[in-house]
């Protein structure tokens, strides 16, 4: 009976130990793992940046409208080997403003074409990466997560990351880096206003968390309106024209990535101020739901907002970097270069064909597409900023 016990004590030991291991690579070797599948670069070596775009990069205010680094266990004051952000290589890079994008659902499909709200990958990725307990069934904690996390990354790095949530911010970062180009400029935004959970009170906690971008959809219908992926693909709902009038009271930007046609319509029939399409393609050089038509252009245009062209192939149907520079040059073309944007979707898991650190790239395929240095001071930055000046709570 005692050596039988002891037997039993020997294999109950060795299921925790088993249970443990596995346990230490959930929270340690798989979100790694995860993050490096999903947030890559290509393995090709960019060309080498000419002198002339070297120059003319450094003197330039960089703005990029849409990443999403905040959802994967990084620290971001830290540089590390994988993904496409983090604090020292948006220096590197001379990113001054950055446009922090938070993810709070996805379905597993994550179809371009089509999909339902009934399943969810950010369910598991938040246990996995040992999230609050109430992020796992809490659409909004996990919005103020993410939010906490900036602001922690804010403190960390002493003063070389200033969170925006006002035009008078903006405008006191802008003249602080002038005097100290290593600072960098963070904004939160919002993918999906499924966060709310049906509730309008929930823009008033979003907002004094910090939110400043919001986007009706992602990749799914919601209360709100249609996404280009989701099942309908309707315009705004009831409580989705209330929100939208309500974002625009508070200052909060209207950003039009991944809605339906019907529900960009809507919203360019209602708006008041610029809005903004974060990270898209141009249906002119890359068809495709995803990427903006010219109609959609043009209203965008006709509000005073700004368009993110994107750095993923499925926004500018091509690998490289000059795929960009070919689809901001169409949307100059059409709607003027007052309305082109950087929107890199950097960490939104795509593959890139830069990181952070290696955006002069994208200023030399700017320069090779014939634009002039004054034309490109405004896509990589200038544009943004005369938005979020405009758009932006005073302060």
């Amino acid at each position: 009976m005692v050596a039988a016990r002891k037997q039993w004590y020997g294999v109950l030991a060795a299921i925790v130990i088993c249970l443990v291991f596995a346990l230490c690579l959930l929270f340690t070797v798989v979100p790694t793992f995860i993050d490096k599948k999903f947030n890559r670069r290509l393995a090709v070596a960019p060309e080498p940046v000419p002198r002339a775009a070297q120059a003319l990069h450094a003197r330039l205010f960089i703005a990029d409208l849409h990443a999403d680094p905040l959802l994967w266990n990084r620290d971001l004051t830290v540089r590390t080997d994988h993904g496409h952000i983090d604090l020292p290589r948006l220096q590197e890079g001379n990113i001054a403003l950055q446009v922090f994008g938070v993810v709070t659902k996805v379905p597993r499909t994550l179809s371009y074409d089509r999909n339902d709200d009934r399943s969810d990958l950010i369910t598991p990725l938040a246990m996995a990466q040992r999230w609050p307990m109430a992020t796992w069934s809490s659409l909004p904690a996990r919005a103020l997560y993410q939010a906490r996390k900036l602001s922690h990354f804010a403190q960390a790095a002493q003063g070389q990351l200033v969170i925006i949530r006002t035009a008078k911010d903006l405008s006191e970062f802008i003249v602080q880096r002038k005097q100290h180009p290593e600072l960098v400029a963070g904004l939160l935004a919002m993918e999906g206003l499924h966060a709310l959970e049906g509730r309008l009170e929930n823009l008033e906690v979003f907002f004094q968390a910090g939110f400043r971008m919001m986007a009706p959809a992602h990749f799914f219908d919601n209360e709100i309106g249609g996404s280009a992926h989701g099942m309908h693909k309707g315009g705004l709902t009831d409580l989705g024209r209330r929100a939208i009038a309500r974002m625009e009271e508070m200052g909060v930007i209207v950003d039009v990535a991944h809605a339906a046609p019907q529900t960009i319509d809507d919203i360019l029939a209602r708006a008041h101020k610029p809005v903004i399409s974060s990270h898209t393609g141009v249906q002119g050089t890359c068809p495709g739901n995803r990427n903006l038509s010219d109609a959609h252009l043009r209203g965008i245009a006709r509000t005073g907002g700004v368009v993110g062209i994107g750095l993923w192939e499925g926004a500018v149907c091509g690998p490289e970097v000059r795929a960009t520079a070919r689809a901001m040059r169409y949307a100059a073309d059409l709607i003027g270069v007052e309305h082109d944007a950087l929107g890199s979707d950097f960490d939104g898991a795509i593959t890139a064909p830069i990181a952070a650190n290696e955006m002069a790239q994208v200023t030399a395929a700017l320069m090779e597409e014939g634009f002039s240095e004054a034309e490109i001071a405004k896509i990589m930055g200038g544009n943004v900023l005369r938005v979020l000046l405009a758009a932006l709570p005073p302060g």
